[in-house]
C-alpha cells in the first residue's frame, strides 16, 4: 500500500479518514456525514479493506468506488489488499489500519459497528478499535448487517439526502445486490435515513456511536 506524504490542513478543516470494509460500504453508512465534513473544508480519505470479489468483480467494484470517492471530493483512497471475506482481526490487519491511520493523522476515524453478522464487518470493526488508539475522535456507522446498533449521535442529511443516494447508485453493480427480493439498496439507504431522522426530530439523518468524542466549544466545526 502507497505511502503519501502529510497531508495538509486547511485553516478551520479538518482530516477525516472513513474505514470501509469493502466497496460501497462508507457510502452507505456515513456518505452523508462525509459529504458535510467536505462541505465544512475537511479533507476526506478512504481505506477499503477488500476487493470485494464475493460481490462482484474486482475491477468494476474498484472502479466503482473510485467513482464515488471522485463524487466526494476524497483526496486519497488507500486500498487494503484483502480478498472479500477473509478478513481476520490480527496484528496484520491492525498495521495495515495502522498504516491509513498514520500517513492521514486523522482528527475524526469513521468505521463500521462491530457487532454484525458479516465477519468482515466485526474483523474491520475491532481491528480499528485498536489501530485508532490515539485518534481522539473515533465514530461507528452502521451498516445493513448490523446487530444492536443504538445510535447516540446524529448528523442532519435532510437536504443532501439525494446526493448520498447518487454516491450509492455509482455502485451500480451493488445496486439490486441486497439479498432482499425486489428492494434495492437505495430504498435501504432511504429507509434507514428517514428512521435516524425520526430519532433525532429531522426528516434524514445518519446515526453514529461514539468509540471517543471530542468537542472543543471553541472550535469552528459544528459536526
Amino acid at each position: 500500500m502507497e505511502t503519501p506524504s502529510k497531508p495538509s490542513r486547511k485553516k478551520y478543516g479538518m482530516n477525516i479518514l472513513a474505514i470501509g470494509p469493502h466497496p460501497d460500504d462508507i457510502e452507505f453508512g456515513c456518505g452523508g456525514t462525509l459529504l458535510r465534513y467536505g462541505q465544512a473544508g475537511s479533507q476526506l480519505y478512504q481505506l477499503i479493506l477488500t476487493d470485494g470479489c464475493v460481490g462482484g468483480d474486482p475491477a468494476t467494484r474498484k472502479r466503482e468506488q473510485e467513482k464515488a470517492a471522485e463524487a466526494l471530493g476524497v483526496k486519497q483512497i488507500f486500498w487494503g489488499g484483502y480478498h472479500d471475506t477473509e478478513l481476520h482481526d490480527d496484528r496484520n490487519l491492525i498495521k495495515t489500519i495502522e498504516e491509513s491511520v498514520n500517513a492521514v493523522s486523522p482528527d475524526v476515524v469513521l468505521v463500521n459497528h462491530f457487532d454484525d453478522s458479516h465477519q468482515d464487518h466485526r474483523a474491520a470493526s475491532h481491528a480499528a478499535i485498536a489501530a485508532t488508539r490515539n485518534v481522539k475522535e473515533v465514530l461507528f456507522y452502521e451498516s445493513p448487517t448490523c446487530m444492536n446498533f443504538i445510535p447516540d449521535i446524529f448528523v442532519d442529511i435532510t437536504d443532501i439526502l439525494s446526493e448520498k443516494i447518487k454516491l450509492l447508485e455509482l455502485h451500480a453493480s451493488q445496486i439490486e445486490r441486497t439479498s432482499i427480493e425486489n428492494l434495492k439498496i437505495t430504498e435501504i439507504t432511504r429507509a434507514y435515513a428517514t428512521f435516524r431522522g425520526v430519532q433525532a426530530r429531522v426528516r434524514f439523518a445518519e446515526g453514529f456511536r461514539g468509540l471517543r468524542v471530542l468537542r472543543n466549544i471553541n472550535d469552528r466545526m459544528c459536526l
